[in-house]
């Protein structure tokens, strides 16, 4: 705001400048300058974008939803808005998906956790055919403690396939796949600069998985891809002058993976832990801090982003766009949630670490019934100790089927996908039955894909707080209506409303009395 020293402006002032309405009209006129101006009672102020006959207290310039984060960001990743589509795992990012935010000048990420290396391979072809032109699409790699090595193939793949984006998530510590990810294609320009091959964002909620991909790659790591022939000694050396990742994604209180944290305490933890490893590593380029979980009303965008966030990245709201995987039932539930109807999970990928993630508690059983799975695996060393009553009550309760039956299932699934799995169950009884439970949790989530109506009581659908404060937001409005939800028109409304709460913020600052109609944004169809 340039403040300007002068008289109050004269009676000529439309009163409109000091009414709630037009105050509420001032602060939705974003892209227009807005001037704040004295009343001739001396005492109130007002606001308005007509320029006034006499020089205003001061002038809030125009504000785009394009300028709320930070233009580093956009400029490099290529886009208009600082706006993300998160990978949400199996496929329910879509190609689709991906493709209408590549097209909106925005930024998405195939859900690829949890497929096959074959699916994930069709989904990147075509998405490289449907965006020749465009390097403002990523894919996912999934931290997969239990399946190192495909994990490694995911990553070659995208490597193979020269992915412009990668988004690396879920992980505890760096792995091979990701240093390699972050490594391959190093190289200086004629001007001596480290130019990457491809850019990473990686999603964190600790500060020391923060700091290992804020920091240069592992040596070790980096000896041991170079003696495996995956690196150049041009790369490797170069890995040890860059951080791992390009941006990193403060993942708060979001759907699926989560450690629940508060935005407001997590973010400027990371941002002042950036600050302090670009410092001590002499990094010449800016890394960008994104803000993910609890994302779904413009409000809580806009306080992303005045917490500093140069970039938002939202997931659970997209679940119920047009575009995403998931069936017509799985979004009606998420449609009727509200913010307290989330609970915490065992996750499949990593079920023996004891590994959480965040769920859907309304409408479905999911939870509850994988609860009392972990149980029986913390309690019992294997499928053959199970009391009689509990394994009865299981296969009856929650597995909908006879252990044997799952079991066969489950072999067959492991024997196309990583026979030693299967090896390490015939040794390991535990892990046998680690192998068995998981399987519920593995198709729970297909289920809710498919829309499986005998299954209902049993889908797994990831979602977080931000969906049931989307609900309320939308509710009445145009965006209400299923057939209209598009992810572009999701993410367009939530930066637009954010900018207007921006707006309205600022003039609150300022001294004018802001109503609370001002912070309200209702959805509209924009373009």
């Amino acid at each position: 705001m340039s403040v300007l020293a002068g008289p109050a402006a004269p009676d000529s002032l439309s009163p409109s400048a000091f009414s709630p309405e037009g105050i509420t009209a001032s602060c939705r006129r974003v892209r227009e300058p807005a001037h704040v101006v004295a009343h001739p009672d001396g005492r109130t102020r007002g606001l308005t974008p007509e320029q006034p006959p006499a020089a205003p207290l001061g002038t809030l310039p125009p504000l785009y939803p394009e300028w709320l984060g930070g233009r580093t960001f956009c400029e490099a990743h290529g886009v208009r808005f600082p706006y993300v589509a998160g990978e949400m795992a199996n496929g329910i990012t879509t190609t689709a998906m991906v493709t209408a935010m590549a097209r909106a000048e925005m930024l998405g990420f195939f859900g690829a956790g949890g497929l096959r290396t074959d699916e994930v391979e069709r989904a990147v072809v075509a998405l490289a055919a449907e965006l020749p032109d465009r390097s403002n699409w990523g894919v996912n790699l999934l931290h997969s403690p239990a399946e190192p090595a495909l994990e490694f193939g995911v990553a070659k793949l995208l490597l193979r396939h020269r992915v412009p984006r990668i988004s690396a998530s879920a992980y505890m510590e760096l792995t091979p796949a990701v240093v390699l990810c972050s490594a391959r294609g190093l190289r200086r320009d004629p001007a001596g600069r480290i130019v990457r091959g491809r850019r990473m964002l990686a999603k964190v909620s600790r500060p020391e998985v923060a700091r290992a991909f804020l920091s240069p790659a592992p040596p070790a790591l980096l000896r041991a891809l170079l003696a495996q022939g995956e690196l150049t000694p041009e790369e490797a050396e170069l890995a040890g002058l860059v951080p791992v990742a390009d941006d990193l994604t403060v993942e708060a209180d979001s759907a699926g993976h989560t450690d629940n944290r508060p935005l407001a305490a997590l973010l400027p933890r990371i941002a002042l832990l950036r600050d302090e490893l670009t410092e001590r590593f002499g990094y010449r380029q800016a890394i960008g801090i994104g803000a993910a979980g609890g994302l779904g009303t413009p409000g809580a965008v806009a306080a992303a982003f005045a917490l500093g966030a140069s970039y938002v990245v939202v997931g659970s709201a997209h679940q119920t766009a047009t575009e995403a995987g998931l069936s017509d039932a799985a979004k009606a539930m998420l449609c009727e949630a509200d913010v307290a109807d989330v609970t915490m999970a065992p996750a499949a990928d990593m079920f023996e670490w004891g590994v959480r993630l965040q769920v859907l508690s309304r409408g479905t059983m999911f939870a509850r019934r994988a609860a009392r799975l972990y149980s029986a695996y913390q309690e019992h060393e294997g499928l053959e100790a199970l009391p009689a009553p509990l394994r009865a009550a299981l296969e009856r309760d929650v597995l909908g089927a006879s252990i044997d039956e799952v079991w066969d299932r489950t072999r067959a699934f492991w024997a196309s996908r990583d026979a030693s799995q299967l090896t390490r169950a015939e040794a390991d009884p535990k892990h046998r039955m680690a192998l068995v439970f998981r399987w519920y949790l593995g198709s729970s989530s297909k289920w809710a894909i498919t829309g499986d109506p005998a299954r209902r009581a049993d889908y797994q659908i990831w979602c977080g707080p931000a969906m049931g404060a989307f609900n309320q937001w939308v509710a009445g409005t145009f965006l209400a209506d299923p057939a209209r939800r598009s992810v572009t028109q999701i993410a367009l409304n939530l930066v637009e409303g954010a900018a207007v709460l921006t707006r309205a913020h600022q003039a609150r600052t300022h001294g004018v009395p802001v109503p609370a109609a001002a912070f309200t944004y209702v959805p509209r169809p924009l373009a």
